[in-house]
């Protein structure tokens, strides 16, 4: 598999990451193995987890195959701490509660550092310099090689990234951020990307298949094994199955016929190939799906295909985006 360097940093990861959400809940130990040994035999190198994943049972999975199944050195981990079990306060960005969690995350995963840790989301009752203290200490000390953020809006990861090169000391780069993206969630074009490109910062994206959508499974129902149908993510994948989402998906058909490929592949190409992107996250049920995205590794889409893409998916941005005199 390509390996592509992450943002601006000397780090090379590969270009499709391996996404553990739902290790540890729906995806048992078994399936996990299985996915991780397709994946390292592929030539793919990272695997991004979360502490908050089935409640650390998805750091601890991967630390117990990382033991016996595939050699450390060949994967570069990548965890994200900050979100709370609190419905008074989603995300904890303090110095203190991000420190203790990469402590935690370092235990459940059995190892020394982690190659990669994220902020999983901004925190508004946090001083932001407090947060991105965090990440220097982790870096400084050697618990984490580099550093990023996750679901930072634009002015949030401008100012977080512009913070890190313009502060006199040692201060860590931000290396990526982590953000969903896919033909049926754009969003991250309005104002993330460009900042992300302009401050050498690494894209990586998540839910990269539309939750699923843009596999084409749901075109004429949803099937029973699938996360639409299941009673704790069918809220995760309800947004996308209305009648926007239902023309991309067709058109993405379309195109997928005209190459002889998949919706699947057409999709995961697409995103995967998008300026500043490093990285799509791919989360699979067992290894069949994941052998499925892998394959993408061999596709790469004619330029009149991405712009039909492009217009049938492109999202509504006006002013500022736009010069405001053709407005």
């Amino acid at each position: 598999m390509e390996q592509r360097h992450l943002g601006r940093t000397g780090l090379r990861v590969s270009r499709i990451g391996l996404g553990t959400l739902t290790w540890g809940r729906d995806t048992d130990e078994h399936d996990a193995a299985e996915q991780l040994k397709v994946f390292w035999e592929a030539g793919g190198t990272l695997v991004d987890t979360a502490d908050v994943y089935g409640d650390g049972e998805a750091e601890y999975l991967l630390g117990q195959l990382m033991d016996g199944l595939v050699p450390r050195r060949d994967l570069v981990i990548s965890t994200k701490a900050g979100s709370v079990p609190d419905p008074d306060r989603r995300f904890d960005g303090s110095r203190g509660h991000l420190l203790a969690a990469l402590d935690a995350s370092l235990a459940r995963l059995g190892t020394d550092y982690v190659d990669l840790w994220h902020i999983h989301a901004f925190d508004p009752d946090t001083p932001l310099e407090e947060t991105l203290q965090a990440l220097d200490l982790a870096v400084s000390s050697g618990r984490a090689r580099y550093a990023g953020v996750s679901n930072f809006c634009g002015w949030q990861l401008a100012k977080a990234a512009t913070w890190q090169l313009a502060v006199p000391g040692i201060r860590t780069r931000i290396a990526s951020t982590q953000m969903e993206y896919s033909l049926l969630q754009r969003g991250v074009e309005r104002e993330v990307l460009p900042a992300a490109l302009d401050l050498g910062v690494g894209v990586l994206p998540s839910s990269p298949l539309g939750r699923g959508v843009l596999t084409g499974k749901y075109r004429q129902s949803t099937p029973a094994d699938s996360r639409g149908a299941s009673e704790h993510m069918a809220p995760f994948v309800a947004p996308y199955l209305d009648d926007t989402a239902s023309s991309i998906v067709d058109a993405l058909q379309t195109a997928a016929d005209g190459l002889s490929a998949t919706p699947l592949q057409v999709a995961l190409a697409w995103v995967r190939d998008r300026p500043g992107v490093v990285a799509p996250i791919v989360g699979a049920r067992n290894a069949q799906q994941l052998t499925a995205a892998l394959s993408v590794e061999a596709l790469s889409l004619p330029d009149e295909i991405c712009r039909a893409l492009d217009d049938v998916s492109a999202p509504v941005h006006r002013y500022p985006d736009h010069d405001w005199s053709t407005l």
